[in-house]
């Protein structure tokens, strides 16, 4: 992700910290000409990527680092969330019918699948204690016969 379109933020893993996070991808994404609908998606994701490290890959230790890095390409925008904590199997905590979730009754759980439901395209790299990586793709709209506008032509038109 290292290109002149490229928004990086590190942050201690605090939850108070997670308004930061968001409003820092949100502007990226509002900028971009995303509109307020898909900015708001951008952002529950973001944010639920983030509270899973803060909760869960550091068990609350509020001294380890997030990162965020939110790449602006022509036809999308790439948000990679980056830790070095605890890792996970994302397979493992799948949900595969989400009706038949609710009917349980379960409490919590719901983040990877609120995640992948917002945004495009999610990708996970787990290396616990090295690197452990979710990588979020949001598309701009546009339809095959005409590619997406550029982020300057995008705010033109508006």
């Amino acid at each position: 992700m290292e290109q002149e379109n490229t928004y990086r933020l590190r942050i201690p893993s605090r939850t108070e910290n997670l308004e930061i996070i968001r409003e820092f991808v949100s502007k990226i994404a509002r900028n971009a000409g995303f509109s307020e609908e898909d900015v708001g998606k951008i952002q529950l994701a973001v944010d639920e990527a983030c509270t899973n490290v803060v909760k869960h890959a550091y068990d609350g230790d509020t001294q380890k680092p997030i990162d965020v890095a939110v790449r602006l390409d022509y036809d999308r925008l790439t948000i990679v969330v980056t830790d070095e904590g605890k890792g996970f199997d994302p397979k493992a905590v799948e949900i595969s019918d989400i009706a038949e979730y609710l009917a349980e009754l379960r409490v919590g759980g719901l983040g990877i699948y609120l995640i992948r439901s917002l945004m495009d395209e999610v990708e996970y790299s787990i290396q616990p204690g090295v690197r452990n990586q979710v990588r979020m793709v949001k598309y701009f709209g546009g339809s095959p016969e005409r590619p997406p506008l550029s982020p300057r032509s995008r705010r033109a038109q508006k």
